[in-house]
């Protein structure tokens, strides 16, 4: 699931939220907000059964991601806004805001 709060000033919080379950390996969000370092945004389990991690971006504009487990294991998230192939032979994940 992806939460979008607008923060104004051109600013827009979104929040990455994943269900967790016991025992999963790390997860990180990964985009080219964050340079896609895996340890720069990692999801945090919280006590509703989930983990999440939230950045603050840019309003107007489209940003690439994708998740990605301390297992190597990469994912997408189906709430995506849509999908485009990247260099990888993969697809990257699209955030319009």
């Amino acid at each position: 699931m992806i939460k979008r709060a607008n923060e104004g000033e051109g600013k827009v919080k979104v929040t990455f939220v994943l269900p967790y379950e016991e025992g999963q390996p790390a997860v990180s969000v990964v985009g080219d907000f964050n340079h896609w370092d895996a340890s720069a945004t990692k999801l945090v389990k919280r006590r509703n059964g989930s983990c999440s991690a939230s950045v603050t971006l840019d309003a107007g504009k489209i940003y690439r991601f994708r998740y990605y487990s301390a297992d190597g294991l990469w994912s997408n998230d189906s709430d995506a806004d849509g999908f485009e192939a990247s260099e990888h032979d993969s697809e990257n994940c699209l955030l319009k805001l």
